[in-house]
C-alpha cells in the first residue's frame, strides 16, 4: 500500500548548505500493516510520514500509495486517501467536536444529513456516545477523548492509509498504555494500513505488526518485534532495544 524506492529529501539550512533528513530509503507497507518508524529525534520518521502525503516533497525517489506514485497526483485528491492524525489530535479549539470530525466530508460537499450521519457513525466508532460529545469542544476534552476525536476526523473520508505522527506523546503514561490497548482493538477492527511515527520503544511494540528503525536518516533494519529482539542489525539497534524481554515487551 505505501512504498519508498531510493526516496532522499534534503533540505538548505539558513546557511545554504544541505542537510540530507532522509537518504536511500527503501520500504514497503503492505495493505492493511501497521507499520511502526521507530527512532530518536531527528532520524527522519516524520519526514518519512510527511513525503507521504506531500506535506515534504521527496528529493529523489518515489513515494508510492496504492501504486501511484505521489508526485503524480493531486496534492488535495492525495490527501483525502489519507487519514493525519497528530499529537492531540490536532482539533480546532473553536469548532465543536462534531464540526471537528465533519470538516472533511463538509469540504468534498456532502450534504448536512449525510455530515451529521457520518459523524454519528465516527463517534460510535471511536467510543464516544455522540449525545454526548458533538456540541463539545476541544477544551472540554481529556488527551485521549481527543485522540479518539482525531482519529474519527481521519476516518472521515473513508481512507486507505492513516498516518500518525506521535498521537499519544502528549499523553501521560498511564493514560497513554490504556490507548494503546484501546487502539490496537480499533486498528483491527478497521482494517487500514496504519504508518505510525514514535521515539518510543514500548508504544511501538504494543502497536505495530512490524517496526522500521531509522538513525541519521537511513533505514537500520526492519522486523516483528521478535526478529528485531533476536536478531539486531547493529550495535545501535542492540543499544536502542535495551531492556527489551525475547518476547517484546518493553
Amino acid at each position: 500500500m505505501i512504498e519508498f524506492r531510493g526516496v532522499d529529501k534534503v533540505f538548505t539550512d539558513a546557511r545554504g548548505r544541505e542537510v540530507v533528513a532522509v537518504r536511500g530509503l527503501d520500504l514497503e507497507v503492505p495493505a492493511g500493516e501497521i507499520h511502526c518508524l521507530l527512532g530518536t529525534s531527528g532520524c527522519g520518521k516524520t519526514t518519512t510520514l510527511r513525503m507521504v502525503n506531500r506535506l515534504e516533497e521527496s528529493t529523489r525517489g518515489q513515494v508510492e500509495v496504492g501504486g501511484d506514485d505521489v508526485a503524480n497526483r493531486d496534492v488535495f485528491a492525495l490527501r483525502r486517501r489519507i487519514g493525519y492524525v497528530i499529537q492531540s489530535g490536532g482539533l480546532f479549539p473553536h469548532m465543536t467536536v462534531a464540526q471537528n470530525v465533519g470538516l472533511m466530508c463538509e469540504l468534498v460537499g456532502q450534504d448536512e444529513p449525510r455530515v451529521e450521519a457520518r459523524v454519528r457513525e465516527l463517534l460510535e466508532f471511536v467510543g464516544l456516545a455522540p449525545a454526548e460529545y458533538t456540541m463539545r469542544y476541544p477544551g472540554e476534552l481529556s488527551g485521549g477523548q481527543r485522540q479518539r476525536v482525531g482519529v474519527a476526523r481521519a476516518l472521515a473520508l473513508d481512507p486507505e492509509v492513516i498516518l500518525m505522527d506521535e498521537p499519544f506523546g502528549a499523553l501521560d503514561p498511564i493514560t497513554r498504555r490504556r490507548m494503546h490497548d484501546e487502539f490496537r482493538r480499533l486498528f483491527a477492527r478497521m482494517g487500514k494500513t496504519v504508518l505510525l511515527v514514535t521515539h518510543d520503544l514500548e508504544e511501538a511494540f504494543a502497536l505495530a505488526d512490524r517496526i522500521s528503525i531509522m538513525e541519521a536518516g537511513e533505514l537500520v533494519q526492519s522486523g516483528t518485534a521478535e526478529e528485531l529482539v533476536a536478531s539486531p542489525a547493529n550495535d545501535f539497534v542492540r543499544e536502542f532495544l535495551r531492556g527489551v524481554t525475547p518476547g517484546g515487551t518493553a
